[in-house]
């Protein structure tokens, strides 16, 4: 199923009461399969962007529609939020669970279908934990396996790692990756990460400051699966300082009027 943006806009209002154009005629296609990232300064409309597409909120310009025949029993759309998002009083198991509760499946069909996407995401064995009881990569694991059990036409994920240290970020990173090689969903990927939008996109689209709309879509060359020894190729390389050279006057600005 692929994600049509078409000359979409986005107005707020303030708390004074004024208007606040957050996103300007933004024009973009995600293909079936497709792992997309959005890249762009603080305040450029990032997380708008993904709202939209998930249908949180309404554009205030323009359409954004999801193509494709949705199978039956499927969602089109699943979000996975930079902070955790999980119910404290329910365990991993319960957890991952919950969007299908919402469903109305039957709960043989629910355990069995957790209990895959738990093993999928590596968390066999940690079912019965409760959230404080796990680690922020493995609670971010959690809200990962949750998103795939309902089995989504299209995964939605806002700066899903931004959370966590470095080392645990890289190691999740990989994990989504492989995750995707076996699902292969088509992946919307919110990050304000250069070098992480690069290692892990087919393609990166990278957003102008407020009011965001496209300023280039970037493609990245580099082959799949993707590996760690990557980051030092020159393909790599000569992909984050073009999107840097992009974005780096618009963060600039951004600074500058208060933004980031």
């Amino acid at each position: 199923m692929r994600v049509i943006v078409d000359g979409a806009s986005k107005v707020y209002a303030d708390r004074a009461g004024h208007s606040v154009r957050a996103l300007e005629g933004v024009d973009l296609t995600v293909e079936s399969e497709e792992f997309a990232a959005v890249l762009g300064p603080s305040g450029c409309g990032k997380s708008t962007l993904l709202n939209l597409i998930a249908g949180l909120l309404t554009p205030s310009a323009g359409a954004i529609w999801l193509d494709g025949e949705l199978p039956a029993g499927r969602t089109a759309t699943a979000m996975v939020f930079q902070e955790f998002a999980l119910f404290p009083w329910r365990t991993a198991q319960a957890n991952v669970e919950f969007g299908l509760e919402e469903l109305g499946v039957p709960a043989a069909e629910r355990a069995r279908r957790a209990r895959m996407f738990i093993e999928l995401t590596g968390l066999a064995g940690f079912e019965t934990r409760y959230p404080h009881q796990l680690s922020g990569g493995m609670r971010q694991r959690v809200g990962i396996a949750r998103a795939l059990a309902v089995e989504p036409a299209i995964l939605l994920m806002d700066e899903p790692f931004s959370a966590l240290d470095a080392q645990t970020r890289q190691l999740m990173q990989e994990e989504l990756l492989a995750i995707w090689g076996r699902t292969r969903q088509t992946i919307v990927y919110v990050t304000h990460n250069i070098q992480e939008a690069v290692y892990m996109a087919d393609r990166v689209i990278v957003l102008s400051r407020r009011p965001g709309h496209v300023l280039a879509e970037v493609k990245i060359e580099l082959p799949r699966p993707r590996e760690e020894r990557m980051l030092g190729e020159p393909t790599f390389v000569a992909s984050v300082e073009r999107i840097w050279s992009l974005i780096r006057e618009q963060a600039a600005e951004a600074l500058r009027d208060g933004v980031a």
